[in-house]
């Protein structure tokens, strides 16, 4: 009994650590990720005073119509056709924000209507902030849904500009590092931290589909420990500083499918916590699906760090698209020794790239040259099937010798015009099976 019970918790923490994942686990992992679904009644803004014309501000109509859904059971809460202006939407359970064709929802750039602060993360760390502009905290069965578009009016007068002015991320990073309690990392106006877009928060079955995305202050989509997220067909198309296109952080059972991303950062980036405050929440984001996805220009079309100090696990990726002259690499993998966090179960087959300006595949743990104590691992990485027109390197695999990548499997891949081969540091069980690099075998 003793000995079943041993080889029982065995079992289990091979699955719970993520150890001999492989691609036979997607369909297991797929069928969990089911999107909600809604009653089939229907709140209309214009019904609660909402105006068309982006001019008049609508957030209390929305507001209304957003409790009187929830109350009523559920439902959507319809935009209709128009432009309609408002500040922050904070989404309640059972509530699905459906934008219909022909509809843009413009956020106000006053930034004193994203006050009070409400819990969230800024660039993975925990603080009170800016509200994100659609919200929700500890809700479940919410969606934002349609063809319409989320306009957050942001550009290089507005919001974007706050990039340069750093004092109060140092602050908010050495107040994580003194493990300040949350609450009392209170920050809002003086203070140029920028709110996400979409930013659910402890949140259970989430639906973000169809609609486009412009002019972002920062990350569009950014689930934060959150279950069961279904993020499909949808478009982004933004620009600006530290705009990632999806962002699931410390959250598990995601799918991201059929959308296309044109980013002014990474197309998809995976995290779980940035350093001192990452390793304090201890939650990995586990069990990622991205498939058949269009990537367009970013720093890279599937990312995962670089806060990763909760750990990242069981990633899959498939039948992607990925190309422009400003797309710089197609998988990325980001870390370094201040950050940690352990990377396994990285899986990459049946990808098309074009053009990429740096590299196909690039793992780097010595990123921004930040050091400390706390050495990333990367293991079990496969690249399969993956075909590149035109890039400086293939694989550019960098790591620290005493802590190297392990179990890197590159197979059946074909790169072509590489101008400078390939650069590779610090990897240990490296496996390189039908693999062409400008029509040579490698």
């Amino acid at each position: 009994m003793r000995r079943l019970l041993t080889l029982a918790l065995t079992i289990i923490t091979i699955y719970a650590t993520g150890q001999n994942v492989s691609w036979k686990d997607y369909d297991t992992i797929l069928k969990r990720i089911v999107a909600p679904t809604f009653k089939n009644v229907d709140y209309s803004i214009l019904k609660y005073g909402a105006r068309a014309g982006g001019v008049e501000d609508c957030s209390e109509a929305i507001k209304h119509a957003i409790d009187a859904c929830h109350k009523g059971g559920g439902g959507r809460v319809v935009v209709p056709a128009g432009k309609f202006l408002t500040g922050p939407i904070h989404l309640k359970s059972n509530v699905n924000l459906h934008l219909s064709k022909g509809a843009t929802i413009l956020f106000i750039q006053d930034t004193k209507h994203y006050l009070p602060p409400v819990l969230t993360r800024f660039e993975s760390i925990e603080l009170m902030n800016y509200s994100p502009f659609i919200y929700a905290l500890d809700q479940e069965n919410i969606a934002v849904t349609g063809e319409g578009i989320l306009d957050g009016n942001c550009n290089d007068q507005n919001w974007w500009p706050w990039k340069l002015k750093q004092q109060a991320n140092d602050r908010l990073k050495e107040m994580a590092k003194r493990n300040v309690p949350v609450a009392e990392r209170i920050f809002g106006e003086g203070d140029f931290l920028r709110p996400n877009f979409i930013q659910p928060y402890r949140c259970k079955n989430i639906l973000i589909e169809g609609i486009t995305i412009i002019n972002s202050p920062m990350w569009e989509i950014n689930p934060v420990l959150c279950t069961n997220v279904t993020v499909r067909k949808v478009k982004i198309n933004s620009h600006g500083p530290n705009n990632d296109g999806c962002d699931p952080e410390s959250s598990k059972d995601v799918l991201i499918e059929g959308c296309v991303f044109d980013t002014g950062d990474d197309c998809i980036a995976i995290k779980s916590g940035r350093d001192d405050d990452g390793r304090r929440v201890n939650v990995p984001s586990e069990n990622i699906i991205v498939r058949n996805c269009i990537m367009k220009d970013g720093h890279g079309g599937v990312v995962v760090g670089s806060e990763i100090s909760g750990n990242v696990r069981n990633v899959f990726v498939e039948k992607c698209e990925m190309s422009s002259p400003h797309l710089e690499r197609a998988l990325r993998i980001k870390s370094n020794s201040l950050r940690g966090g352990i990377v396994e179960n990285v899986f990459f087959r049946n990808v098309k790239v074009g053009t990429v300006s740096d590299a196909v595949v690039r793992i780097n743990m010595f990123y921004m040259n930040e050091t400390g104590d706390h050495h990333p691992q990367v293991k079990n990485v496969q690249v399969l099937n993956v075909t590149s027109k035109k890039s400086p390197y293939a694989l550019r695999l960098e790591a620290e010798e005493d802590y190297p990548l392990t179990d890197i499997l590159i197979e059946n891949c074909t790169f072509e015009n590489v101008a400078n081969g390939n650069l590779i540091k610090g990897v240990k069980d490296l496996a390189v099976k039908r693999v062409k690099v400008n029509g040579k075998d490698l």
